[in-house]
C-alpha cells in the first residue's frame, strides 16, 4: 500500500524511467501521512527501503557503464585494425603483427594479401567477414555502445535525482516528527 500511495503522490508526473520508480516529494507531510494511512516509522522505513533499492540499481548501472566504457575503445581499436589491413592490402604491403598465443606468450605473424578478418562475437563464437562487412558491423556496434552509454548516463542522473529526493523526504518526515513531539511536550503540562 505504501508503494502505491508513494508513487501516486509524486508531483513530477513521471512515475518511472526504464523500470526505476520515481521518488515522491510531498509538500505537506501531515497530509501525506494521513492520506497514506502510514505512521511516521512506517513512512521512514518505506523511504529507507526505497533508498536501498536505488543503491542496488545504481551499482548495476555503474557496472554496465564501466563495461561499456571499456568496450568502446576495444571496438574503435578493431575498426583501426581493419582500416590498417585494408590500407596494407591496397598498398600491396605485408603487415607484421605480434599476437598473444597464451597469457604472456606472443608470436609474430606476417599477414599478406588477405580479403577478410575474423571477429569474436562472444560466447566463443568467431566469424569471418570481408573488410567492408567487418567495418559495417563494428561501426554499428560502436554506435549502439555509444547510444547505450548515453542512456545509462541519463538513467544514472535520473537515479541520483531520485536518491536526493528520497533523502530529502526522509529528513522532512523525521524533522516533522521531531517538531510534532516538541509541540506535544510544550502543550502537555508538566507534573511536579
Amino acid at each position: 500500500m505504501a508503494a502505491e500511495v508513494a508513487t501516486s503522490s509524486s508531483t513530477s508526473g513521471l512515475t518511472e524511467r526504464r523500470g526505476i520508480p520515481a521518488a515522491v516529494f510531498v509538500d505537506d507531510v501531515q497530509a501525506y501521512l494521513t492520506d497514506s494511512g502510514l505512521e511516521v516509522n512506517s513512512a521512514l522505513a518505506f523511504f529507507q527501503e526505497r533508498l536501498q533499492q536505488y543503491r542496488v540499481v545504481e551499482m548495476k548501472l555503474l557496472a554496465q557503464q564501466r563495461d561499456l566504457q571499456a568496450k568502446i575503445p576495444d571496438i574503435e581499436k578493431c575498426l583501426d585494425i581493419v582500416a590498417t589491413l585494408q590500407a596494407k592490402k591496397a598498398a600491396s604491403e605485408a603487415l607484421i603483427a605480434d599476437f598473444e598465443v597464451s597469457e604472456g606468450i606472443y608470436s609474430r605473424a606476417r599477414i599478406e594479401d588477405t580479403d577478410s578478418v575474423c571477429l569474436w562475437l562472444g560466447a566463443n563464437v568467431m566469424l569471418e567477414y570481408s573488410f567492408d562487412e567487418a567495418t559495417s558491423l563494428l561501426q554499428k556496434n560502436l554506435e549502439n555502445a555509444k547510444a547505450s552509454l548515453e542512456v545509462l548516463v541519463a538513467d544514472l542522473q535520473f537515479l541520483r535525482d531520485q536518491v536526493t529526493i528520497t533523502q530529502v523526504m526522509t529528513a522532512r518526515i523525521y524533522n516533522w516528527d521531531v517538531h510534532q513531539r516538541r509541540l506535544r511536550q510544550v502543550s502537555t503540562p508538566k507534573e511536579s
